[in-house]
């Protein structure tokens, strides 16, 4: 299947089901997301990677409108609902200041394995842990999938798009799992050389070496 879709290309990956509160202030996006959200339908926002928009990004669905200002520009919320592939650019398009792209949509499976998310959820809360950050997921545990702690998982731009790339849940757990594999243990460490600094300079309390 391929279609149609006007497109607003940004440096950052939206996954399906993840919401995105966005400002918007440039005339051809202002036109895009007022036609989207009284037609009631979706954009595509690919990502933009090395000044480069790439060939993948997720269609996205205007959820509200939650501010609209004297000069035209908008708070909105948005979520993504699938992913896209770009065929084809269309960089003008008739009476309108946005450009649009022809895409097929590529099949996502959703299905991975339970036991390893539940390992990938104790990896990323080990990070949050050791950030002090507490994440609230919005979903059960068993219901959550690579798309939902993607974001939360301490990914360069580059890895976030290279999971989008990956079209098998598994596929993505595994590249979830060892990102973490690298990233865990790294963190303990920095932990460990924290505490270090923290104590240098303070009265220490060591038993001398003895001689016998």
């Amino acid at each position: 299947m391929t279609n149609f879709i006007p497109i607003f290309p940004l440096g950052l990956v939206l996954y399906p089901g993840e919401q995105l509160n966005l400002h918007i202030f440039e005339p051809r996006y202002k036109q895009l997301i007022k036609e989207c959200f009284e037609a009631k339908k979706p954009f595509g926002l690919p990502a933009v990677i090395n000044d480069k928009v790439s060939e993948l990004g997720t269609l996205v669905n205007v959820l509200e409108i939650t501010q609209t200002y004297d000069d035209g520009k908008m708070d909105i919320r948005t979520e993504g609902t699938e992913v896209f592939k770009i065929l084809e650019i269309v960089k003008e398009i008739p009476d309108k200041l946005y450009s649009g792209a022809i895409v097929t949509y590529p099949k996502i499976t959703m299905r991975g394995s339970a036991g390893l998310m539940k390992k990938l959820l104790a990896g990323v809360r080990a990070i949050h842990k050791q950030l002090q950050v507490d994440k609230d997921f919005k979903k059960p545990d068993e219901e959550l999938l690579s798309y939902d702690i993607a974001h939360h998982a301490g990914l360069s731009l580059e890895d976030e798009y290279h999971l989008l790339e990956l079209e098998q849940e598994l596929h993505r757990q595994e590249f979830l799992k060892r990102h973490l594999a690298k990233v865990v243990p790294m963190m303990a460490e920095m932990e460990l050389l924290k505490n270090k600094i923290k104590l240098n300079g303070h009265f220490k309390n060591l038993e001398g070496f003895s001689f016998k």
